[in-house]
């Protein structure tokens, strides 16, 4: 990945590329798609406007615990590989990372939906970056989760 040329815009293209390529392949399982990208601030974007990413997580009842709920595990590697294409998309570009601290806050269960992840890079720093993921049933669009994070760049 390293001596690969970067390419001139981080898009969805090459998010879905990096998807595939850099993520372990149990991530892959998960069944992830990227829905949205945003590097640079839409016309008329708020004041506080933040780059970021959507992503969707296919529902699948392998991704389940008993009771046909969305597992936690599921839901956090949601968050987590959200947060990185975000800050990639950020960074508008690749640039190897690495979770620090990831904090969780499950609101409510989701069963038979996809999963929906809003992601947000809070800071883009140097040698750390901060974010926050709202999880979503993708059937009412209710939020499930909210997640903060920390990357150390690498």
């Amino acid at each position: 990945m390293q001596n690969q040329p970067t390419p001139a815009e981080f898009d969805i293209e090459e998010a879905r590329r990096v998807l595939g390529d850099v993520f372990a392949p149990w991530v892959q399982d998960l069944g992830l798609s990227i829905g949205n990208i945003e590097s640079a601030p839409p016309p008329g974007a708020a004041a506080d406007w933040q780059p970021g990413a959507v992503l969707r997580m296919a529902f699948s009842e392998r991704l389940c615990r008993h009771g046909g709920i969305v597992c936690g595990q599921a839901l956090m590697a949601l968050a987590d590989t959200s947060m990185v294409i975000a800050i990639l998309a950020a960074n508008r570009g690749y640039r190897p990372m690495t979770t620090v601290d990831q904090t969780t806050h499950f609101m409510r269960a989701v069963t038979q939906s996809d999963v929906l992840a809003d992601a947000r890079v809070v800071r883009l720093g140097r040698t750390m970056s901060f974010g926050r993921v709202t999880l979503s049933s993708a059937a009412d669009n209710k939020p499930v989760a909210m997640v903060s994070s920390a990357f150390a760049m690498l």
